[in-house]
């Protein structure tokens, strides 16, 4: 950005001032809500969401520095507008793999069903069958630690911290279980991707902030 276009020093304060309003303006709200669904939260909460992202860019085109805090919002740029305080919440969660050695994959699932007489066969000696003996043995959790012994090979993954209204019933859900993910009730919102290796490249981390190092996981919400 050019000089010339660079934000006023006027235009930064103000900027930083209309974040401060807006923080009165929400903590007021928040201290006087008639419940979790208040619309005055919400809007107190979009107007100091807006404040704060003018402000940071602002902020960064004068001086090349940002916030140190960040309003949770959605990968869309739709904020939150579920609970402040959940007494419930689903873990919403998907993982990408490839399988980079189907005769590795196939013989961990063979070597499984030899000594589990209760393991599912691998039918049809496929890598599909191996995979429904495996995720049968093995809790996803393990399967994603040990990944490379099964021959597979690790894509991205996100998790997803969702409010619910309350506990769902034993069995509620089971029929239908990623219905119900609306962006907008997203709490937090974890990704995995070797694309963000590129976001924070060591060699262009500035001299200022030498205790940066970059990661691989982002939250995004």
């Amino acid at each position: 950005m050019s000089d010339a276009a660079l934000p006023t020093v006027a235009e930064v304060r103000a900027a930083a001032e209309a974040v401060k309003t807006a923080l009165d303006r929400h903590l007021a709200a928040v201290e006087g809500r008639s419940g979790d669904d208040d619309p005055a939260v919400y809007a107190a909460f979009n107007e100091l969401a807006a404040a704060a992202e003018e402000y940071d860019e602002l902020l960064y085109d004068r001086y090349d520095e940002v916030t140190p805090f960040e309003i949770p919002d959605t990968e869309d740029g739709v904020p939150y507008t579920g609970p402040a305080d959940p007494t419930a919440f689903s873990v919403l969660i998907r993982r990408d793999y490839v399988v980079a050695e189907p005769q590795r994959l196939i013989a961990q699932a063979e070597r499984v069903a030899a000594h589990d007489p209760d393991a599912e066969r691998v039918h049809d000696g496929g890598t599909g069958g191996a995979l429904g003996v495996l995720f049968g043995e093995y809790e996803p959790d393990e399967i994603a630690s040990r990944y490379k012994e099964f021959g597979l090979e690790e894509g991205d993954s996100t998790l997803w911290l969702a409010p619910t209204e309350e506990a769902a019933e034993p069995g509620e859900w089971l029929g239908s279980p990623f219905d119900h993910a609306d962006p907008e009730h997203v709490l937090h919102r974890f990704d995995v991707s070797s694309v963000f290796d590129d976001e924070f490249d060591e060699d262009d981390i500035d001299a200022e902030h030498p205790g940066l190092a970059p990661t691989a996981t982002q939250e995004t919400a």
